[in-house]
């Protein structure tokens, strides 16, 4: 990749790469965490780098991997031009980084041709974070998991569950097409990737015992989690009831600020009703869905947009802006949120969860 990561010259403290294994079975331990350090930047057009300006600042986009069909060439084009002049830290995929069916192996051209051909652009040299989406699991799920991945493009990181610390904010990345029970009960002739998951039920409890875990333990300014799948959406999937069910609670009672999802192939912003958490969706990285916006459930709804785009996040320790931008890199949607020196976090001491009480008792031996 040559002189492609020059952008910015980062410190990965504390990473370990995990094996891969092709029948592995996840057990309860903590997620891989990511200790992020940045250098001063340098050439941003504010002058200032990350320690200057208090700021940091990533791009996320998800539903994407077309090789450059449905506008994804466009779209990439205008996350080069803001992500220069945001002068950002790293990107963030929501998922179905590979249509329709994933990744065949981890030496499919599909690789190169729907993400390093595409994502060219000087600012975009920079880490990738990306958590599978259930078009993904169609196809070698595990491939895309594969640290082969990263000789051929030194930027893709992917794992199942995973947290990215990077002060003044902590990025705990979910597995989430598990937790849907269609895609085991009525797959409809598609064929998923299972390998790692079974047994299912025991998965998820221990994925949500982990998540628990992070976010009890977390001292972060701002708390964000990122799932392929929405918990609110008035997009044409709409809400996942399976999340609003098991993830939702353990992301109130932990004063989540952000959940980041993509899966609805549109942009929308809306504010919970009765906690603190921004639901923003952006999926919108290639194919959209004109049109497809339900009419119920529209409660805390402040943005939707059903055209391509992506989303970009600006965060220091007593502000968040974020910004959701069309094929042309124009500003569809802006939103500001400040808070206190002290992250309620500090000042509560927070009750543990029965995670087993979360999971759906649907998720039987019919669905495992």
């Amino acid at each position: 990749m040559g002189d492609q990561c020059q952008c910015h010259e980062w410190f990965m403290l504390g990473i370990i790469f995990v094996s891969w294994f092709a029948s592995q079975t996840y057990v309860s331990a903590e997620l891989e965490r990511l200790d992020l350090k940045m250098q001063p930047r340098t050439g941003n057009s504010s002058g200032k780098g990350y320690h200057d300006d208090g700021f940091l600042s990533f791009l996320v986009v998800g539903d994407w991997g077309r090789k450059g069909a449905f506008n994804q060439s466009h779209v990439a084009f205008q996350m080069g031009r803001i992500g220069a002049k945001l002068s950002i830290d790293f990107v963030v995929s929501t998922g179905d980084n590979f249509y329709n069916n994933g990744l065949s192996s981890q030496h499919d051209p599909a690789f190169r041709q729907s993400f390093t051909n595409i994502y060219k652009y000087r600012s975009l040299q920079t880490h990738w974070f990306s958590v599978l989406g259930n078009h993904d699991y169609r196809g070698d799920a595990q491939a895309q998991l594969s640290p082969f991945l990263r000789q051929i493009d030194a930027r893709w990181f992917c794992l199942r569950s995973f947290i990215v610390n990077a002060e003044p904010a902590e990025i705990i990345f979910v597995d989430t097409t598990p937790f849907v029970n269609s895609y085991f009960l009525r797959p409809y002739g598609q064929t998923y990737d299972w390998r790692g998951i079974t047994p299912r039920r025991k998965y998820i409890t221990n994925l949500l015992k982990d998540v628990e875990s992070a976010l009890k333990e977390s001292r972060a300014t701002w708390k964000i989690v990122v799932g392929h799948h929405a918990i609110r959406s008035i997009g044409y999937h709409g809400d996942t009831e399976e999340l609003n069910s098991q993830l939702l609670p353990i992301l109130k009672a932990y004063d989540v600020d952000f959940y980041i999802n993509g899966h609805d192939h549109c942009l929308q912003h809306i504010s919970d009703t009765n906690s603190r958490i921004q639901f923003l969706t952006s999926g919108a990285g290639s194919r959209a869905w004109r049109g497809s916006m339900r009419k119920q459930k529209r409660k805390g709804v402040r943005f939707f947009y059903d055209g391509q785009g992506f989303l970009s996040l600006q965060l220091s320790k007593f502000e968040a802006r974020i910004a959701f931008y069309d094929v042309y890199g124009t500003i569809l949607h802006a939103w500001n949120a400040r808070k206190p020196f002290l992250h309620s976090s500090i000042l509560t001491q927070k009750q543990p969860i029965d995670v087993s009480s979360l999971v759906n008792p649907k998720c039987t031996l019919r669905c495992i």
